[in-house]
């Protein structure tokens, strides 16, 4: 699959600053958890001239654990009453994702067939001159890729001033690069049915978003360092794939009247879902930089980690970070930890926050 979308990407003279210009985020949240979270969101840092040098800050270990705490609270809809230790249907599905990941199978049977029409319009997209008419009628025969192009078109990104309600309204306001990057998303996006279980209803949109903001926090960055920018964007987009196939495992176990989420659990659970995530990313042929990247975030520890492992683990941090902020979740303490971030880091951050979407 790599193989293949780097062909696709190959002519276009497009930048990766471009490429982060539009908002990829399709999946609206469901409704916040209750929990104790900051009754302000933090304020917005300002922009900064990003610099080869600093480009990241010295986050501490206990910072990012606090972070990632925070968001996993959020996902499972923990408190402070929640249990730390595993309890015997957590203990069963341990089990059975344990059996996975130690079988031939690599987790990407699990995940959804890129759909027909994308293959073509990343075809059309590679060419400067695209026809805007023949992109607007291809996009048409997907209702899920309509929804998105027309409220991306209209989000605050975009600022249309008069509502965008026509396909081929949306494709020119869109243009090139906003339709490459959006595309590219719901090609891997996998399947989040609203029909399925409880926990990939509630929980799969969320790490799905978080993802895509990743993916483009994780562009911005690679600018500058070397790394390369659309690799750095995959691995943001793969990182999660495999949590989101074990929520699939949580529900044929569980129907989400048992409390599933203690802590002990979720700390296994990311741990199986960066091994599948991996897995899946060397079945569909990604560069080893992008896997081994996603590897090393069970690493978190350890300083000597790769230029992609360092990118996607500052990513991660931020859109989380981000994410958090925009559902007025992100407690008191963990809105301090802004102040800790380098210049281009903050300039990332508020790259996102200026990406964000405005409510449907």
């Amino acid at each position: 699959m790599y193989d293949w979308l780097n062909r696709i990407f190959s002519s276009s003279k497009t930048t990766p600053l471009e490429m982060t210009a539009a908002p990829v985020t399709e999946v609206a949240c469901a409704a916040t958890a209750p929990g104790v979270a900051s009754e302000q969101p933090v304020s917005e840092p300002q922009p900064t001239t990003p610099s080869a040098t600093g480009k990241f800050s010295k986050t501490s270990w206990l910072q990012r654990s606090d972070l990632n705490a925070a968001f996993t609270d959020w996902l499972f809809a923990r408190n402070v009453d929640s249990d730390i230790f595993t309890s015997q249907i957590e203990k069963d599905i341990l089990a059975a994702l344990d059996a996975i990941v130690n079988s031939s199978q690599s987790g990407a049977n699990l995940v959804r067939r890129m759909p027909g029409v994308i293959p073509q319009l990343l075809q059309s997209l590679r060419s400067d001159d695209f026809s805007g008419a023949e992109l607007a009628r291809r996009i048409s025969v997907d209702v899920v890729l309509v929804a998105a192009v027309i409220r991306i078109a209209n989000s605050s990104v975009y600022n249309p001033g008069k509502p965008i309600t026509s396909i081929e309204h949306a494709v020119l306001v869109l243009g090139q690069a906003g339709l490459r990057q959006l595309i590219t998303s719901v090609a891997f996006r996998p399947i989040i049915d609203l029909q399925s279980g409880h926990f990939t209803k509630t929980i799969a949109p969320r790490l799905w978003e978080q993802s895509e903001k990743c993916a483009i926090a994780n562009r911005l960055l690679a600018t500058g360092t070397g790394a390369d920018p659309f690799e750095a964007f995959l691995a943001g987009l793969l990182k999660d794939v495999g949590l989101i196939v074990s929520l699939r495992v949580i529900d044929q176990m569980s129907d989400g009247k048992q409390p599933i989420g203690s802590e002990s659990f979720c700390n296994a659970l990311i741990n199986y879902g960066r091994i599948l995530s991996c897995s899946i990313g060397r079945e569909w042929h990604f560069p080893q930089a992008v896997t081994t990247a996603i590897e090393e975030q069970g690493e978190a520890r350890n300083a000597a980690i790769s230029a992609a492992g360092k990118i996607l683990a500052s990513g991660d941090y931020l859109s989380k970070m981000h994410f958090l902020n925009s559902q007025h979740r992100l407690p008191d303490h963990l809105a301090a930890y802004i102040d800790d971030l380098s210049d281009n880091e903050r300039q990332c951050l508020h790259e996102l926050n200026q990406a964000q979407e405005s409510p449907a």
